[in-house]
């Protein structure tokens, strides 16, 4: 066995510990009693110190060393870009220290179910010391990373390697004003009656609708696996165990159906990865931002579009009799309402990425203390209003939402807007090399789209950075341009604008 092939070993023995915590986690969220949270805190947080000191072990760095001198430097083969991701996760690593990981992994086990309680009750108070100590364990590992002008980047870089702040800024400035523009031209329309999706679905067809959708659509139920938690995620302990989770409400089909399709949009980029890969460092998404496009694509570029719908109402009309009476076109607006909502997994195309924008700038704020933990809902809801004109009831509705604080996931949100931006330069680039994408689609036929997203972007997992992966798709870089045009367009004609 030669060094390249003792390290890969190695690495998958890594990767088998670090699955044994998403196993874990997966489970906590799932199907675990409340009373098990502490336990699992220990446990989890054990497997995370000694995956991450095996990593970090002299060994390891010994093999990478030796591995990289026998390896022929072809940039796009898969050993030299194993080595050369592996040798940037090695440096972030080794700047972390393993009783760090420890205790982040510890307290983001026990954070969840705080978080869960405080969101239940509406209340920010009871989250508000916990959401403390994870600012205070996020600012350190900032810190340990290292950054050149933010401490957000360094947590940024984790979810979307070669991103900083100061980019993302601009981006988000670039597109915004447009953004806001548009809302208010919408406003001022007569507006979406979408009562068709708000009447009563059983769960339980919900479900069985939703999983005929996705599998049509691609997503492998003899390598995955769907059930229920209070915030719908997906996660991948291999190429060939890919899991996604759903929240149902009984009386609204939007976030179940919707929120499906996009957790498959995720399961089918980790589903795709070459299977050569599986178990090493390569074998996931290259970015958040990557792979929040491939959710948003399938959930809201194809599941939203009227093509997708010519093809599927009439199913969804035999699944649910109750819908006889609504019209094509009535149901394709109603799917596409656009409102000043106050939940982010439940917002439309349009106003989406305001959501992230608003977290992103609050972010920053907790991160240097320019915002205290304390004033957080104050600003949260005054945030709220400025950009999408009404003010959330609750903490519930409001600051409490999401899960990614309780996880520790500081910087990650950025990345959702993102990829938004790229799932529309990418299946541009699909329909320009398949121009009849559009009409399969229409006819209920998946697979030439999910075919060229395999190709171009799955099967390399993480050989290419975002940014290469997006130039040899459109030769250029990350551009919110096509995605204004995308929204103009269809709003436009949804609301006779």
């Amino acid at each position: 066995m030669n060094k390249y092939e003792a390290l890969v070993e190695r690495l998958r023995e890594i990767n088998n510990i670090n699955n044994a915590v998403s196993v874990l986690s997966w489970d906590q969220q799932t199907s675990m009693p409340p009373g098990g949270a502490p336990a699992r805190a220990r446990q989890m947080g054990t497997l995370a110190r000694i995956g991450h000191e095996l990593f970090t072990d002299e060994a390891t760095g010994r093999l990478l060393n030796e591995a990289e001198n026998e390896v022929d430097d072809v940039y796009e083969s898969d050993a030299v870009s194993m080595l050369r991701v592996v040798r940037k996760d090695y440096s972030e690593a080794t700047r972390l220290p393993a009783a760090f990981v420890a205790e982040f992994t510890q307290l983001t086990a026990l954070a969840h179910e705080v978080w869960a309680k405080a969101r239940a009750a509406s209340d920010f108070a009871a989250f508000a010391p916990t959401l403390e100590k994870l600012l205070e364990l996020a600012h350190r590992g900032a810190e340990y990373l290292g950054y050149e002008e933010h401490p957000y980047d360094a947590l940024l870089g984790r979810y979307e390697p070669g991103m900083t702040t100061r980019r993302v800024g601009e981006i988000f400035d670039a597109h915004r004003p447009v953004l806001t523009s548009l809302i208010n031209r919408i406003s001022a329309a007569p507006q979406v009656d979408d009562s068709a999706v708000r009447r009563r679905f059983e769960v339980a067809q919900q479900r069985e609708f939703g999983l005929m959708v996705i599998q049509k659509m691609g997503f492998d139920m003899q390598r995955g696996l769907q059930a229920i938690s209070v915030h719908p995620f997906c996660t991948s302990f291999s190429v060939n165990d890919v899991r996604i989770t759903t929240r149902f409400e009984d009386d609204f089909l939007n976030p179940a159906l919707f929120g499906m399709i996009h957790e498959a949009g995720h399961a089918m980029y980790e589903q795709g990865v070459a299977q050569h890969l599986d178990g090493t460092p390569l074998a996931n998404g290259t970015s958040l931002g990557v792979h929040e496009s491939q959710s948003r694509m399938w959930e809201n570029i194809v599941g939203r579009s009227r093509g997708f719908w010519s093809w599927a109402l009439p199913h969804l009309k035999t699944a649910f009799p109750q819908l006889s009476d609504v019209s094509d076109e009535a149901f394709y607006r109603a799917i596409n309402k656009v409102e000043r909502s106050f939940i982010r997994v439940e917002a439309d195309e349009a106003t989406y990425n305001l959501h992230i924008i608003l977290r992103f700038e609050i972010e920053k704020d907790l991160l240097t203390g320019a915002l205290a933990v304390k004033d957080l809902p104050r600003a949260w809801n005054e945030r709220f209003e400025t950009y999408l004109g009404v003010v959330p009831p609750n903490d519930a509705l409001g600051c409490l939402q999401d899960v990614h604080w309780s996880a520790g996931l500081m910087g990650y949100f950025p990345t959702y807007a993102l990829g938004n931006l790229l799932s529309v330069q990418y299946y541009d680039a699909a329909v320009t090399a398949h121009p009849d994408i559009p009409a399969q689609i229409a006819r209920g036929e998946f697979g030439t789209l999910r075919q060229w997203l395999g190709q171009n972007i799955h099967q390399h997992g993480r050989k290419f950075t975002a940014e290469e992966l997006t130039r040899r798709i459109t030769g250029g870089s990350i551009d919110p341009a096509p995605y204004v045009r995308y929204l103009e367009a269809k709003f436009t004609d949804v609301y006779g604008l």
